[in-house]
């Protein structure tokens, strides 16, 4: 047995190793970590790479680190499936066919079928996630371990305790400030997402309309705007300002722009990953493999040679994670994922 968490660890902090610490003094179980790679939910390039994230969760708690793939790391989490009531789903598809912005919609149609406390607790992005995650669990034998969350809110831009939120630990880490005191361990190198800008504007100028629309969340003309505005603007920013409205979110938006630059359609996206990709582990993580029923992959080269039904999703992370290497200040050599070797955590008994 064994306990799952999904995460980003983007970058891993304290709050992160106290998760890892809780879960274990809660179940005695080892830790198995399924981490997004190169980019996150929130189609933007991840802090620092996946091999240095991996290799931090493992020494402070992690036990098996598996690389989400990246065609599902950058996927939509809305928890509509979620939400059983189908007076709750009337009132979100009526406010969505007004142009309504779905996360307030969610929120003001349980406020109206379920009081405000149950609308409170599903208006935070965690809560939603955990919602989505609760409902995927539904017919299986896997338990749901709720760990409540420590010091800062997410998203917020101030400290409590030694913690602090993974998007204000990025902006410290991209601006140079002192932040020791909110991570186990400071990455060496970090990414700043406006250095893929130009290469992001030339992909989109190079799109067609038919190209665009295979892409996940693009429809209703949004492919148009998005053309429309690739054409005129100078940063990845001012494009998501010129074409964001209360349907089309900023998330939702970089999401977009992530798949376009990726190349990930929704036909891959909604096509199932059969593997798990090993990034790193310890001796209990090894104990874990032993037990997997899915292919391990532990040699990407080797993988992408078998030319299987999994070649086209881990093309991908391994494209995902070549392109991240351009968003460093000193861009960073491709094809680690061929160089880097699998992480070994020994600890003291």
């Amino acid at each position: 047995m064994a306990t799952a968490i999904i995460c980003e660890f983007n970058p891993f902090h304290n709050g992160h190793a106290y998760l890892l610490s809780e879960a274990k003094r809660l179940t005695g179980e080892p830790n198995m970590v399924i981490m997004s790679g190169s980019f996150t939910q929130r189609g933007e390039v991840a802090v620092c790479d996946k091999f240095t994230r991996a290799a931090a969760a493992l020494r402070h708690g992690a036990d098996l680190v598996v690389e989400l793939p990246t065609a599902f790391a950058v996927a939509n989490a809305a928890a509509a499936a979620a939400i059983r009531s189908e007076r709750v789903n009337a009132l979100i598809a009526a406010e969505m066919r007004g142009g309504g912005y779905y996360p307030r919609a969610l929120e003001e149609a349980l406020r109206t079928v379920c009081g405000g406390e149950v609308a409170a607790a599903v208006s935070s992005p965690n809560n939603i996630l955990a919602v989505e995650y609760i409902r995927a669990l539904e017919g299986t034998e896997i338990r749901p371990l709720p760990i409540m969350r420590q010091g800062a809110a997410h998203d917020s831009d101030k400290t409590s305790g030694g913690f602090a939120s993974a998007s204000y630990i990025r902006s410290l880490l991209r601006e140079g400030k002192e932040c020791a005191e909110l991570l186990p361990e400071i990455p060496r190198q970090v990414t700043r997402p406006g250095l893929l800008d130009r290469a992001v504007l030339y992909r989109l100028r190079t799109m067609t309309a038919e190209e665009l629309r295979a892409l996940p969340e693009v429809g209703e003309g949004l492919e148009n705007r998005i053309l429309e505005a690739a054409g005129r603007a100078q940063s990845a920013e001012e494009l998501l300002t010129m074409v964001k409205t209360k349907r089309y979110t900023h998330a939702r938006l970089r999401r977009i722009l992530a798949c376009a630059f990726l190349g990930l359609t929704e036909e891959l996206q909604t096509t199932p990953a059969g593997y798990a990709r090993i990034l790193g582990f310890t001796d209990e993580g090894e104990q874990i493999l032993r037990s997997c029923t899915c292919k391990i992959i532990t040699s990407a080269a080797k993988a992408l040679r078998e030319n299987d039904e999994n070649t086209l999703h881990l093309s991908l992370d391994v494209r995902a994670c070549d392109i991240a290497a351009l968003a460093y200040d000193e861009i960073m050599p491709s094809n680690s994922d061929y160089c880097t070797r699998i992480l070994r955590e020994n600890r003291e008994k």
